[in-house]
């Protein structure tokens, strides 16, 4: 399963949508999400169908991912193996996370699972037959140290104690990877600007928004005109815009606009969303960028949201 920021170790970062979808898939996908992470793996497989039969609707590669992932866990491997053949004929590139994903280990020993394998390869193959591979070697790697340290925030914690010498030095040590790759990054951005999809692909691009979402306001405000053209031309997800745009906001001392960004009350240690613009259409922005409803963001942080009217 591909993910919500900070939600299950299972899962990646960054559940993105390459298009703006139609309220009701919004909703419903978002719905889908909240379910699997309740773990009502059959409600959100459901959820999921329901969502896809918007004639409107737009799904991702991630998105019959997702659904798969759902009905795997719920099962049902008819509708599991339907959902992996539509991601692979949507453009899923993950094979490396497909081999590992946990959600999908009820699938091994199918006989299906071989040829679906052998399927998503080549298909794979053909779309990297148009990749700079050097650059997308480059990207992939940079995702992988962005990505290690931070998969292993959630065991640490629950292991040490969120304020133990351990948790500490998993701190440090990513603001050490994360140095080194800005470094390799502002330097591609300086030298060739955005990558295009068609050259390095969706993770290659999400890697850029990645490592410029981690680093500070300075250098997110010299490279946002750039990742607003990324997005205008296609190269970046829409969901991955709204968390940048929504995080430069709040580092400018100005409320939010998709309500991406949560943080903890001071007094109460309570999480909650940080200022949101014109709150009661929060919903309504969201689904433009392809995001699910707020209250169903919100349940993925461990706390109820109602939204404003």
């Amino acid at each position: 399963m591909r993910r919500f920021y900070a939600l299950g170790a299972a899962l990646l970062l960054a559940a993105q949508l390459t298009q703006a979808q139609t309220a009701g898939f919004a909703t419903l996908s978002g719905q889908a999400m909240g379910a699997y992470q309740n773990k009502q793996y059959a409600e959100a497989g459901k959820l999921f169908d329901q969502a896809f039969r918007d004639k409107k609707a737009q799904p991702t590669a991630s998105d019959y991912y997702n659904a798969a992932c759902a009905w795997a866990l719920a099962g049902n491997k008819d509708q599991a193996f339907r959902y992996l053949d539509q991601a692979t004929a949507a453009g899923w590139e993950n094979v490396a996370h497909l081999k590992q994903d946990t959600d999908l280990d009820g699938l091994r020993a199918d006989k299906r699972w071989q040829p679906l394998l052998g399927k998503l390869e080549a298909s794979v193959a053909r779309i990297e037959a148009n990749y700079d591979m050097p650059l997308k070697r480059q990207l992939d790697s940079i995702y992988t140290t962005d990505q290690g340290s931070r998969q292993q925030l959630g065991g640490i914690q629950q292991k040490y104690g969120a304020n133990s010498p351990e948790m500490q030095a998993l701190w440090k040590q990513m603001g050490e990877t994360d140095a080194r790759n800005l470094q390799k990054i502002t330097a591609l951005l300086d030298q060739r600007g955005w990558p295009s999809k068609a050259k390095v692909g969706t993770r290659g691009s999400q890697t850029v928004f990645l490592v410029i979402q981690h680093s500070d306001r300075p250098t997110m405000e010299k490279y946002f005109p750039l990742a607003q053209q990324a997005v205008e031309r296609g190269d970046l997800a829409k969901a991955d815009f709204a968390l940048m745009q929504d995080r430069l906001l709040m580092w400018q001392g100005k409320p939010q606009r998709y309500g991406s960004q949560v943080v903890n009350d001071v007094k109460t240690g309570k999480a909650g969303f940080y200022a949101i613009e014109d709150e009661a259409h929060v919903d309504e922005r969201r689904a433009s960028m392809g995001l699910g409803p707020l209250a169903d963001y919100a349940k993925g942080f461990g706390f109820t949201y109602t939204p404003k009217k």
